[in-house]
């Protein structure tokens, strides 16, 4: 598939902290035809890998943008693409209106810091609770020597998201605990700065030392290697509030987080489903698309820094798909 920014470029520099964006990567016209998809960042780089692969063994080309889950859904509700990515579940009067959506993998959204963030390595040593990240996005803790037990004055800068993001959504649900979920507006207000898509967090982070916002793993971990090189580092998860047990500590490559993931070690939210969705049944050559990415597409899932579904989620996708809205 020829790309406006190239797949393996893109995917290359995705957890580097690379001033490339994601969104507006575009298809070719080399196909008989073309099939549009829009949507979520988060998923945006596991889709490019599933196009590129599709192509190569059928005669339909794709153009592809980011944009958010809103964008993706707004999109395909208008007729403007044939399918949406999104990064949650479709809301009851999105499928009132006729979005149909099956899940196509897990990703997970983890909280980062500045790799030189003044008290990282109390931070990677006993992580932070739910709790403990809850007062420091809604802003009732603002100085990073509150945060752990540390002769340090410096005030936490708290980036939230700007665009449509599913991720975000996920993160205000994971942040509210047992109570009503943080909404993306709530949590828009009380942040020093927004910024559109993960790319730009990530940058904004690794270029501020005090910084604390949410990323997508793929923007935390090298891809090429799975490992932490650039300029920005995940907080570990303390779940139960007993302090970072071993079981918690699997942090230090994205091969042990996905693990921790598939595993349930990691909670769901923040971990979560993401979804390819139409207006109404797919078409015929996204439904194909689908239906491939729902069987031997899942090979490549975990190799790209993604959770595969399980085999009973998958059978019931396939099921769906079939059966159509």
């Amino acid at each position: 598939m020829e790309l406006n920014c190239s797949r393996r470029d893109v995917l290359g520099l995705v957890g580097t902290g690379s001033a490339l964006s994601l969104a507006g990567c575009t298809g070719g016209s080399g196909g008989s035809s073309t099939v549009r998809i829009s949507g979520g960042v988060g998923p945006l780089p596991m889709v490019e890998v599933w196009a590129d692969m599709y192509e190569d063994r059928s005669d339909v080309a794709f153009d592809i943008s980011g944009g958010g889950t809103g964008v993706g859904v707004s999109d395909v509700l208008n007729d403007q693409v044939d399918i949406a990515m999104m990064g949650r579940e479709p809301e009851p009067e999105e499928i009132d209106q006729g979005l149909f959506a099956v899940p196509m993998l897990i990703d997970t959204v983890v909280a980062t810091v500045n790799v030189d963030n003044p008290v990282l390595e109390d931070l990677q040593e006993n992580g932070l609770t739910r709790e403990d990240l809850e007062a420091i996005f809604l802003d009732e803790i603002t100085n990073w020597g509150d945060v752990v037990d540390a002769d340090v004055d410096e005030e936490i800068t708290v980036y939230g998201r700007s665009d449509a993001s599913a991720a975000y959504k996920q993160w205000g649900d994971f942040l509210a605990g047992e109570g009503d979920a943080h909404t993306e507006n709530e949590l828009e207000g009380l942040a020093d700065a927004n910024h559109n898509g993960d790319q730009q967090v990530a940058e904004a982070v690794g270029s501020n030392e005090n910084a604390i916002s949410l990323n997508n793993i793929n923007y935390v971990y090298d891809l090429s290697s799975g490992e932490l090189e650039g300029d920005i580092r995940p907080v570990p998860l303390d779940v139960d509030g007993t302090g970072l047990s071993a079981d918690e500590d699997f942090y230090e490559t994205r091969e042990e987080f996905l693990a921790a993931v598939e595993d349930g070690i990691y909670p769901a939210p923040p971990a979560r489903e993401m979804f390819l969705a139409s207006n109404g049944p797919f078409d015929e050559d996204s439904h194909e698309f689908v239906d491939w990415v729902l069987t031997d597409g899942q090979e490549h899932v975990r190799e790209n820094g993604y959770v595969p579904l399980d085999g009973e989620t998958l059978e019931q996708a396939q099921d769906d798909l079939a059966e159509g809205p």
